[in-house]
């Protein structure tokens, strides 16, 4: 992938360079691509958020080495929120099925399908509810699932006995893991003090993080719970300028950075090959599929830094909880 797709597309006056673009990063006419499947994917932010985009990525990357003999993938990175529109237009143009990552390209995929019938789309990360259009599928990662262990592991591990959540966008699905973090610590402690959600309107800005991080721990926050991608930097700031700490992903990372009790594992790329496999093998539905520890496929873990038995204890009963079905997330 050339340099050049590390960087918001402009469009308008740009557009040829835009179709350049894609072309040059791999979707050329099917004859050209010996028949293969022409996959785009759209990454709306960066593919080193350490967040929700690089986990879709390394999904994107899975499916280049296993497959890469009958697909033929093109993608485009840090897209301005006014661009979306015009960026999944050219992707539906040049490709059979086109996966979107975020809520935030909700209402872009739902204008953008209807005008390509015959193209598959995707999105993944999109409102829990939302119901699936003709050639529109959604994927559901349930990060909720994944905050109601966050909190449970937030509330047992913390230092002061109250808890907080930081997110960026004030999207559905964040919302909801946001409550859901909340339920999970309120479950491994009936006596939480769980603060008020902030979001900060911005997954990757590690200044608001810090500042919204900092406001957590001056009002008695031990640990955080968080979904802000390259936000996180500002908390880890915030956490060791405070003494506190937070629970990561949902990439696993350093057990050694003593700021971490543990981090969320939420698989993205496990959505990006499920559809690309799907759409490969027919067997592609414009359906609601569900990714978690409450369905068959997977895609939700923790990975536990703090070694308190009594945190590892709550995070297996936080566990069995929700996979058994005894509670629900939010």
């Amino acid at each position: 992938m050339h340099n050049s797709t590390r960087r918001a597309i402009a469009f308008g006056s740009a557009a040829l360079a835009a179709a350049a673009l894609l072309s040059a990063c791999g979707s050329a006419d099917t004859a050209a691509a010996g028949g293969k499947l022409k996959v785009g994917v759209f990454f709306p932010g960066s593919l080193s958020d350490t967040g929700f985009m690089q986990s879709g990525y390394l999904g994107y990357q899975r499916v280049a080495e296993v497959l890469g003999d009958k697909v033929e993938l093109s993608k485009v990175e840090q897209v301005a929120a006014a661009d979306y529109q015009q960026a999944l237009v050219r992707f539906a143009s040049t490709n059979d099925l086109v996966i979107a990552l975020g809520g935030q390209t909700d209402a872009d995929v739902r204008k953008v399908a209807p005008q390509f019938p015959s193209v598959k789309f995707v999105e993944i990360g999109g409102p829990a509810d939302a119901k699936p259009m003709a050639n529109l599928a959604y994927y559901d990662p349930q990060q909720a699932e994944a905050e109601f262990l966050s909190g449970a592991v937030a509330a047992t591990g913390s230092e002061t006995g109250a808890v907080a959540f930081v997110g960026g966008v004030e999207l559905p699905a964040i919302v909801n893991a946001a409550n859901a973090f909340g339920n999970g610590a309120r479950f491994a402690k009936l006596d939480a003090r769980v603060l008020t959600p902030q979001y900060v309107g911005d997954f990757n800005d590690p200044a608001k993080a810090k500042q919204a991080a900092l406001a957590d721990y001056g009002a008695g926050a031990g640990t955080l719970g968080q979904i802000v991608n390259l936000g996180k930097a500002g908390l880890e700031q915030a956490a060791a300028q405070s003494g506190a700490t937070l629970v990561g992903g949902p990439i696993p990372g350093d057990c050694t950075d003593p700021v971490y009790l543990g981090y969320v594992h939420t698989d993205i790329g496990a959505e990006v090959e499920y559809a690309v496999k799907a759409a490969l093998d027919n067997t592609w539905k414009a359906e609601n599929v569900r990714f978690g520890l409450t369905s068959p496929n997977d895609g939700t873990d923790f990975v536990l830094c703090d070694k308190d038995a009594a945190v590892a204890d709550a995070l297996a009963k936080a566990k069995t909880a929700l996979s058994t079905g005894a509670v629900k997330p939010y």
